[in-house]
């Protein structure tokens, strides 16, 4: 299995209630991973782009928790585009994955759970540096 097939849309869980819906994330449960930062993406401007990095050993679960974008994937061999458009849907982005995010529609919010805490040594900012490392790895 590649790398990039360890990559998928994880189901949250969602309690529906003509009040308004509820949907939770439980670190250990429902993401593969135990929970050590949250952040935000917001106001992002039209045709920007966000992420162009990879981690070393960080995971990540990617949520569009208003609006929609997408996330390229790239694991050094194969790429994938997922467009994300539902809270209760998150994308598990593994180590080793260069990651993209486009296609912002107005007033998104990206909400990004993460497995460790704000490391720059965990960052691969430049791909053909990351590309090496994949290669090393293989």
């Amino acid at each position: 299995m590649s790398t990039i097939d360890r990559c998928e849309i994880i189901d949250l869980p969602r309690i529906q209630d003509p009040r308004g819906n509820l949907t939770f994330v439980e670190s250990g449960k429902h993401i593969p991973f135990d929970l050590q930062r949250v952040y935000y993406l917001y106001d992002v401007p039209g045709g920007a782009e966000r992420g162009g990095h990879a981690h070393k050993e960080l995971q990540q679960l990617i949520i569009a928790i208003s609006g929609s974008f997408d996330v390229i994937l790239d694991d050094g061999c194969a790429t994938k585009r997922f467009h994300l458009n539902r809270s209760y849907y998150g994308l598990y982005v593994c180590p080793m994955v260069w990651r993209e995010l486009d296609n912002f529609s107005s007033g998104s919010v990206c909400m990004v759970l993460a497995s460790i805490f704000y490391d720059e040594s965990d960052y691969y900012r430049d791909y053909d540096e990351f590309l090496a490392a994949v290669r090393s790895k293989a």
